[in-house]
């Protein structure tokens, strides 16, 4: 038909027909030219471009009637009853695993004033997600309860090591400096804590500093996701406002990358006039690609110096790309965010600005799952092809 329609035009055309032509030719250039834009990425080495399901909505919301008795109170708290956000990804045995920050509602405390613990749901199909009904990491009587109470556990990324254990980086909030901290599991279910993740760094000249956002380097192996080494040793990028690079070799006991003079040395860091002009923070477990490392991180703006279109405090999604045999090279970066607040519930809950937070990657039946935080209140997830 669209053949026909121009035939027609131009063998027989009149004035009007003609301006109507021009106007047609006009509008389908653009539309052309969106849904071109729309279905192809900004630089070549990106992973994406990922889209939203046609009806997308939360995958997981709050829910003030889950219970579960406290450890530490010995009182049934309603675990979950302010918010779920911010969620860590893995498969297993064929399933999605999405780990999920859970607030409970702690009077009218602002952000940062209630307790948070890891709650878990699971998926056989990307689409639909099964909650478990207490959660699965949280603050205890053990020698982590001094870093973790009565803030909670917080924020939490996963991979999995090539012998099957897994390890959880998070964040301890103790309501006076936050900590990054990891632990580990042969199931998801039952926990190692191993503290703070620079503790025994140099006598712990880290220790009372803040730190969090812990995104250890992965890569692709027979179709799983699994901790890289990479110049024997495992690296992991973290931090806000910038982000800054630590390696280990047992992915417990960390030491950061340091300049000369044995100060912190950033990677990445905010720039003024882009959509990451405020702050930048490690997002999901990076992928070491063949073009590099992969690092998908979340970006804040600040309006006066950035984008004023994106509005102040927003935090959307940049990609970076490293050096893949020297992790504090960056190559290259992303001058537009892949991905921005849109739908109502990506703008609207607890954080008023909106976000699309990153913290979760996965690649399931040749799908690449991408999970967010969604304004410090649900849980979003958008979809890319390998």
């Amino acid at each position: 038909m669209m053949q026909n329609f121009f035939a027609f035009n131009i063998t027989a055309p009149s004035k009007n027909g003609l301006m109507m032509l021009r106007g047609f030719v006009h509008v389908f250039l653009m539309f052309y030219s969106f849904s071109a834009l729309a279905q192809t990425k900004e630089k070549e080495w990106m992973l994406g471009p990922f889209e939203r399901d046609q009806d997308a909505r939360p995958i997981l919301q709050q829910n003030s009637e889950s219970e579960f008795k406290d450890p530490i109170t010995h009182q049934i708290s309603h675990w979950e009853s302010m918010a779920t956000f911010n969620p860590a990804a893995i498969v297993k045995e064929g399933r999605i695993y999405v780990l999920y920050r859970a607030e409970e509602k702690l009077g009218e405390k602002e952000i940062g004033g209630h307790r948070s613990r890891i709650g878990m749901a699971v998926s056989e199909d990307g689409t639909i997600y099964t909650k478990q009904p207490v959660p699965v990491f949280y603050p205890n009587e053990d020698h982590q309860k001094q870093n973790e109470w009565p803030g909670g556990t917080e924020d939490p990324r996963i991979v999995e090591m090539e012998d099957g254990t897994y390890v959880l980086t998070y964040t301890q909030w103790n309501r006076e400096v936050p900590h990054l901290a990891v632990a580990t599991s042969k199931d998801l279910l039952h926990w190692e804590k191993h503290g703070p993740v620079f503790k025994k760094y140099k006598e712990e000249i880290y220790h009372t500093s803040e730190t969090k956002s812990g995104a250890i380097v992965t890569e692709l192996k027979n179709g799983k996701l699994v901790a890289a080494k990479i110049n024997g040793k495992y690296w992991m990028y973290y931090g806000v406002p910038h982000i800054w690079l630590a390696s280990s070799t047992n992915l417990k006991d960390w030491a950061p990358v340091e300049t000369y003079e044995g100060k912190l040395a950033p990677v990445l860091s905010p720039r003024p006039g882009y959509f990451d002009s405020w702050l930048v923070e490690a997002g999901p477990p990076p992928l070491l690609t063949e073009n590099g490392i992969v690092v998908l991180y979340n970006a804040g703006n600040s309006q006066n110096i950035g984008v004023k279109e994106l509005g102040n405090r927003i935090y959307t999604g940049g990609q970076a790309l490293f050096d893949p045999n020297e992790p504090w090279k960056l190559l290259d970066r992303t001058d537009v965010p892949f991905i921005k607040p849109e739908l109502p519930f990506e703008k609207s809950g607890q954080y008023v600005d909106g976000t699309t937070f990153l913290e979760g990657l996965v690649l399931f039946n040749g799908t690449w799952h991408l999970y967010y935080g969604t304004a410090d209140s649900m849980v979003g997830v958008v979809k890319a092809k390998q």
